[in-house]
C-alpha cells in the first residue's frame, strides 16, 4: 500500500468542502477520531442527472460489469449492471444499478442502488439501496436497505470526479444501518484481471463506525470503474441491451 496524506477536506470536482461545507449540521463521525470525514456536501449547487460518469464510475444504462473470485471455498460471481430504471428519492430522479450475487451457482442478494450525477462536476451520489437477501431461492431479510430522505438519512458521496490521495468522505449517510465510508490509499495501483492489465488504477479502504476494525479495498481503472471487489475480479466488462423493468 502506497503511503498518503491526510486531508480533512475533500475535492469535489472543482469545489472544496470541509468539515464545516455547506449544507445541514450532521454529526456521524466520533469526537474520539483523530481524523475527520467528509459527512457534509453542497448538494444545493448540484445539476443532478440519473446518468453519466466520471474517470471511475460509469452511470449509463446497460453497463454491465461481472466479478468471479472465491468468498473462503465457495466460488463466487457479482454482476452489476446499470438498469433503465429510474426512481426518485429524496426530490432527485435517480438511476438504479442492479447487483446480484451467487455463490456456489446460488442466488444469496440483490440489491437495487440508487445514483445520481451531480452536475457540472460530475460526482456521483449514492441515495440508499433496496436489498434483498435469499437462502434456498426465497427472500429472508432485506439487511442494509436505507433510502436518503428517510429517517435521518442522507446521500453520500460514492465517487468524486476527481478523488485526492487521502482524501476520506462518507459513501452511505444512515445511521445504524448504513455508514460506509472510504478513504483514498493510492492512485497508482497496477492490476491484472481476467479481463485485461490496468494501470494508474485508484485504490479505496472502505470502513463503516458500524463494524469497527472491519476493512476491505476496492480498486477502480480509468474509463472501467470498478476492476476489483475484496476477493473478487472483473471478468467482463462491456455493454449489454438496458433492462427495462
Amino acid at each position: 500500500m502506497r503511503g498518503h496524506i491526510a486531508l480533512n477536506t475533500l475535492m469535489v470536482g472543482s469545489v472544496l468542502i470541509g468539515a464545516f461545507g455547506a449544507g445541514d449540521a450532521f454529526p456521524v463521525a466520533s469526537s474520539k477520531e483523530t481524523k475527520s470525514w467528509t459527512e457534509r456536501f453542497n448538494l444545493d449547487a448540484c445539476v443532478w442527472a440519473s446518468s453519466g460518469k466520471n474517470d471511475f464510475f460509469i452511470l449509463e444504462p446497460g453497463d454491465q460489469a461481472t466479478f468471479e473470485g472465491h468468498d473462503g471455498k465457495d466460488p463466487t460471481r457479482l454482476v452489476i449492471t446499470v438498469l433503465e430504471e429510474t426512481r426518485k428519492v429524496a426530490g432527485v430522479e435517480t438511476r438504479i444499478v442492479e447487483e446480484r450475487e451467487t455463490r456456489n451457482g446460488e442466488l444469496v442478494e440483490v440489491s437495487r442502488n440508487f445514483f445520481a450525477v451531480c452536475g457540472p462536476t460530475d460526482d456521483v451520489f449514492y441515495f440508499g439501496e433496496a436489498v434483498d437477501l435469499y437462502k434456498g431461492g426465497k427472500v429472508v431479510d432485506d439487511e442494509g436497505s436505507w433510502t436518503a430522505g428517510v429517517a435521518g438519512a442522507k446521500p453520500g458521496l460514492f465517487m468524486p470526479s476527481r478523488p485526492l490521495l487521502g482524501a476520506r468522505c462518507y459513501q452511505e449517510l444512515a445511521p445504524g444501518v448504513a455508514m460506509d465510508r472510504i478513504e483514498v490509499v493510492s492512485d497508482s495501483v497496477s492490476l491484472k484481471t481476467p479481463a485485461g492489465e490496468f494501470h494508474d488504477c485508484l485504490k479505496t479502504e472502505e470502513t463503516t463506525p458500524l463494524e469497527p476494525g472491519v476493512k476491505d479495498y476496492k480498486i477502480y481503472a480509468r474509463g472501467v470503474g470498478m476492476i476489483q471487489d475484496g476477493v473478487l475480479l472483473l471478468t467482463q466488462h462491456g455493454s449489454v441491451a438496458p433492462t427495462k423493468p
